[in-house]
């Protein structure tokens, strides 16, 4: 019987073996492709290392040993700073392709015609969570997109939400330090954090979503992605558009529940990232349907509602989706830091066709995501292998920095205007001006008044009312009651099944305090 035991056993070792998972076995497999040393080791200057200084430094002058002190020396720089957001993601890369045409729109190259492709990267991160933090904590998710183009660079840096949180963008730092950690205690504060929802309560709509089932994705290839903003687009003849984009996924939208998700979080905090690898490494491509909501500028102004809220969606009933192509992820980074920790977004990163968004928090966004790149990576950030619009060629006056540099533009002047021919700019006699707008104090509770009552079932409510009870309980009296005054805002019972969970809550005097499980 123990022989018939331990035979099964290493049959199912065998098969379990002999199954790939690329994301467990990338060194092994890294081996199988080199079957031999790839090279002799050498300094970063090139010098060859001889085996006696690679093996031991005993008995031995150190300062002497180029290699070891070459090591040890960049031990202490190889860490740069953490994005203050978005910090845990995963990524990969693959191609846009075009399936309807929207010429009659926009101009931009990559929509050029149908069939078209374009080289796509894309980076998913929670949006709070740390570098060490769980993929499946609470909390909305970024979506962030590039389109390497023969204009350059279109960066959409979406959401996993079809809304954002705020409509000011002053109310950014807020956002970020009511949700981190508290600077005294070092832990996530559910206090800081419920104080800034009920004095804000723009932000309410998307936190629906985040305490809802949405909240947590079941992987990024099963997770949908927005632009947000409402994109100001121009066609050949300088007409003019209003787009915003969605990226569904095809493989379906799937969600983790609260418990799962403690469980899954517990055993494996990089659930999702090894999920992505995992099935790019094994052929299965992960897609997503792009389309955009398409608005006219009389349709701008008939509307009963801010098009250029982000804080709203644009009603699919009024402008429905239209298909415009597939994008599609096919090729793992070969190396994590230099493809994927130094990708550097910015929704400023935009093209010929493509103007971008009229509202405040895209105008912010601009200079926000920018000086972030700025101080992570330095000025020439650009000039960064995965960030370099390799599609184009680039003539730009800024010079010099810290490395890389390329070139530096070799004996281009470096000023302009010039009378020596150095780069010009081009002219678009039909090009358009992104419009102004006069934008208002946002409605806080009508859509997600609409959301709660006619996009959620009555399991979705239930599940939701528990998901905020879990985190808000833990809130001071009198941040509890704020809550329940504005959740009875958006529905009344919404807020009689929270005041009456936290009523039965009241009695119990130790309750899980662990915010980072789930938010």
């Amino acid at each position: 019987m123990l022989v018939l035991v331990v035979s099964m056993f290493m049959m199912a070792l065998t098969v379990a073996t002999d199954v790939k998972d690329p994301a467990a076995q990338q060194i092994v497999m890294f081996k199988e492709r080199n079957p031999s040393p790839v090279g002799i080791i050498t300094t970063s200057s090139g010098a060859p290392v001889e085996r006696t200084e690679a093996l031991n430094t005993l008995n031995s002058r150190l300062l002497n040993n180029e290699y070891f002190m070459e090591t040890l020396t960049h031990l202490n720089r190889e860490r740069i700073p953490e994005r203050l957001v978005h910090a845990k993601a995963g990524g990969a890369f693959g191609y846009f392709e075009v399936t309807h045409d929207i010429t009659n729109i926009c101009k931009a190259k990559l929509f050029s015609k149908v069939g078209k492709r374009t080289p796509v990267a894309a980076r998913f991160s929670p949006v709070i969570v740390e570098r060490g933090g769980s993929d499946t904590s609470r909390d909305a998710r970024g979506f962030s997109v590039r389109f390497y183009t023969e204009d350059g660079n279109f960066d959409i840096v979406g959401f996993n939400t079809p809304m954002y949180a705020y409509k000011d963008p002053r109310l950014f730092p807020t956002f970020v330090r009511a949700q981190k950690k508290n600077p005294a205690t070092n832990l996530f504060d559910r206090n800081t954090f419920w104080d800034y929802l009920t004095l804000q309560p723009e932000s309410l709509h998307m936190f629906l979503l985040v305490f809802g089932d949405r909240g947590i994705p079941d992987g990024y290839r099963h997770m949908p992605g927005f632009g947000i903003h409402s994109y100001q687009v121009e066609n050949k003849h300088g007409d003019i558009h209003f787009v915003r984009f969605h990226f569904r996924p095809d493989a379906g939208i799937k969600t983790l529940r609260a418990k799962e998700a403690l469980k899954i979080g517990a055993e494996d905090p990089d659930y999702n990232t090894r999920d992505l690898y995992r099935a790019i490494g094994n052929g299965n491509f992960p897609s997503w349907t792009v389309s955009i909501q398409i608005l006219t500028l009389d349709d701008v102004k008939n509307a009963d509602f801010d098009v250029f809220d982000v804080t709203n969606v644009i009603p699919l009933n009024e402008f429905p989706l239209h298909p415009v192509g597939k994008f599609v992820l096919n090729k793992n980074p070969v190396n994590y830091f230099a493809e994927v920790e130094q990708l550097a977004f910015s929704p400023a990163n935009l093209v010929p066709g493509i103007l971008g968004g009229p509202d405040k928090v895209f105008e912010a966004r601009r200079l926000a995501y920018r000086d972030a790149q700025y101080y992570r990576l330095g000025a020439n950030f650009n000039r960064i292998p995965i960030n370099c619009p390799f599609r184009t060629n680039t003539f730009v006056y800024n010079r010099d920095g810290r490395p890389p540099v390329g070139d530096n533009e070799k004996d281009i002047p470096n000023y302009f205007p010039n009378t020596f021919n150095g780069p010009i700019p081009y002219i678009d006699k039909k090009r358009s001006n992104l419009i102004e707008i006069v934008e208002y104090e946002p409605n806080n509770f009508k859509q997600a008044t609409d959301l709660y009552v006619n996009e959620m079932t009555s399991d979705e409510r239930s599940r939701l009312v528990e998901n905020i009870l879990y985190n808000l309980a833990p809130a001071t009296a009198v941040l509890q009651e704020r809550a329940v005054k504005l959740f009875s805002l958006i529905h009344p019972d919404l807020g009689y099944q929270i005041e009456q969970g936290l009523r039965r809550n009241a009695t119990i005097s130790d309750v899980n305090n662990n915010y980072n499980d789930w938010h």
